[in-house]
């Protein structure tokens, strides 16, 4: 198979030589067994890799499953890995398999395996080496055959030096390394990229394909995307869903790209002319940030006085009203976070923290919003 046959079954796209490279690496570990280990900034597209190494193995017909190792809370996770038997901890309801059993003969993707805990790391290398574990509550042995690919956004050396990461697993998951360069290093793929998400989103929405000025493209390409390809992706889509005459230009993208604590000297960035927009949407941001939470609390507040208020005849239009509330606050809330993680460069404690919610919540909104693809 070729470096362009491997790109279109996997949907890989760049024309770079590093993504040709990183093709071309994955294309020859894939048929072994080895462990994967996958470095990369959020949304460079670390599970497109790790997928595309799996589907050109010879596991291929077998499961893949992707565990993201930072959103599932600690006190479970060994037991979400490993499963557990009936009765063995307050809730374990009945007997259950773990991701380990789930995918026997096929490919676990863990990622951000740096949030493992050290404890979880200890059995997890175990399972690796021997291809057994104990299920928590269990006597006996389970034996599996499964492939690890991990991938995380941190310098597991780094990690490996102050005792967060234990050095014999980072030493078994290194086998092979696969670092996927950041957008702003590889901008040569950056045209291929938009028309390819201009083509998806039009083709999803059942819309006629706007067209892609040059001077847009050159602003794209001028821009060091911090959230990588995801954030291309969202601005892309958000440009399409606001465009009104089938012409994506600079002005379309303008107002969407996000230029803050950085010097001119350091990054190439477009200058955002428009000032008063800028100052506009530096100040919704923060109140977004700081005070969403507030926000959600008054707002249901106000759902629960007006259902309280009003009589049995116009309970169900309430209620309507009540759920048109809900879910716009839902899109707010969508929008605030993921313009956090753009403006933090999908640095996740740092937006938990400025969210003041914790990182595991942060996740689990991500996840039901969609914001950890790609």
């Amino acid at each position: 198979m070729s470096i362009e046959e491997f790109k279109k079954q996997f949907g890989i796209i760049g024309k770079s030589k590093e993504i040709r490279d990183l093709i071309d690496i994955s294309m020859q570990v894939a048929k072994s067994d080895i462990s994967v280990l996958i470095y990369g900034e959020s949304g460079t597209g670390k599970e497109v890799f790790a997928r595309a190494v799996h589907g050109f193995s010879n596991r291929a017909d077998k499961q893949f499953l992707s565990i993201n190792c930072g959103a599932i809370p600690e006190g479970i996770l060994e037991s979400e890995l490993f499963g557990h038997k009936k009765g063995s901890f307050t809730g374990a309801l009945e007997n259950r398999k773990g991701y380990f059993e789930i995918t026997d003969g096929g490919t676990l993707f863990l990622d951000e395996i740096a949030e493992m805990p050290l404890m979880t790391q200890v059995k997890l290398l175990r399972a690796i080496e021997s291809k057994e574990f104990i299920k928590l509550g269990a006597e006996t042995v389970t034996k599996v055959d499964v492939r690890i690919i991990a991938a995380t956004n941190k310098d597991l050396q780094n990690e490996v030096e102050t005792k967060r990461f234990r050095d014999d697993l980072y030493f078994r998951l290194k086998a092979v390394t696969l670092s996927i360069p950041p957008l702003r290093k590889r901008k040569a793929d950056i045209e291929e990229l938009a028309q390819y998400f201009i083509r998806n989103y039009t083709e999803d929405h059942k819309i006629n394909l706007p067209k892609l000025t040059p001077e847009a493209l050159e602003l794209l390409k001028s821009y060091d995307w911090p959230g990588n390809i995801r954030e291309l992706k969202n601005t892309i889509e958000s440009a399409i869903a606001l465009d009104r005459n089938g012409i994506l230009s600079e002005q379309s993208f303008l107002p969407l790209i996000k230029i803050e604590g950085t010097s001119q000297e350091k990054r190439n960035l477009p200058v955002y002319i428009n000032r008063n927009k800028e100052d506009l949407d530096r100040e919704l941001m923060y109140r977004a940030l700081f005070e969403i939470k507030k926000d959600i609390m008054e707002l249901k507040d106000l759902i629960y006085q007006q259902k309280i208020h009003n009589d049995h005849e116009e309970k169900n239009e309430v209620e309507k009203d009540n759920v048109e509330m809900i879910k716009s606050l839902k899109e707010v809330e969508k929008e605030t976070i993921r313009k956090a993680l753009e403006q933090t460069r999908w640095n996740k404690r740092t937006v938990a923290r400025m969210l003041k919610i914790s990182e595991r919540t942060l996740y689990r909104k991500m996840r039901d919003y969609g914001l950890e693809s790609y």
